[in-house]
């Protein structure tokens, strides 16, 4: 199995190097590494270089423009996400390719880092708690720290719309049309807290305006994200 992993990134010379140390030292490595470079004006491009990673160059600032021109970039049949304040854990790669065989996308849990040990453990079980919701009401909540898609199967349906935001839960949605989607419990990314900005309230008011299909606000007032 080959499987491309692709960073979206925008201004990301700081945590981009934690990223990717993350992913080139999975248990399953990668058998490609994209950095996308949307729009930087930092040194983004030159620390992705410095760890050997294709880099590939996307001008439209977005990150659905991001995350499809990784998609389109990538050699591998499977194409892993996750961002550039993200930290998957060493064995990510491996537990979502064991899950794989028959499927057309898989997902997995989140828990911020940069927190006391509560709010970590709050979060991680929070949005497992909520995976499993939505996964009973046939909705699949696809996070682009934490995905995996089957490249043909994703072109099949266009790939990410190009939206503002939600466009990884939006893919995950087309692709029930094609084959399982798939939860997997054990490919665990550890994700910045920097969303937390303003608060937990604000943070989780945003949470559900986005799943309510209003994502103004979502990236905060300057419209940044990790990416």
């Amino acid at each position: 199995m080959r499987i491309s992993v692709v960073i979206p990134a925008h201004n990301e010379e700081a945590l981009l190097p934690g990223a990717l140390q993350a992913v080139l030292q999975q248990t399953l490595p990668p058998f490609e590494v994209i950095v996308v470079d949307n729009a930087s004006t930092d040194r983004t491009r030159e620390v992705a270089e410095a760890y050997g990673v294709r880099v590939v160059h996307c001008a439209k600032k977005g990150v659905a423009h991001a995350r499809q021109a990784g998609l389109l970039a990538a050699r591998g049949e499977w194409v892993a996400m996750t961002d550039a304040d993200s930290l998957p854990i060493p064995g990510w790669l491996e537990a979502l390719a064991e899950k794989a065989q028959g499927a057309v996308a898989l997902y997995g849990p989140l828990r911020f880092y940069g927190v006391s040990a509560g709010e970590a453990l709050l979060s991680e079980w929070g949005y497992r708690a909520f995976l499993h919701l939505m996964a009973l009401f046939g909705r699949p909540n696809l996070a682009g720290a934490n995905m995996m898609v089957l490249k043909e199967a994703a072109l099949r349906v266009g790939g990410f719309p190009q939206v503002e935001a939600r466009e990884d839960v939006l893919l995950g949605w087309k692709l029930l049309g094609q084959g399982p989607v798939r939860y997997v419990p054990r490919a665990l990314v550890l994700t910045s807290a920097r969303r937390l900005k303003g608060g937990w309230g604000r943070f989780l008011l945003r949470q559900f305006r986005n799943l309510l299909g209003d994502p103004r606000g979502y990236f905060g007032e300057d419209g940044g994200r990790g990416r």
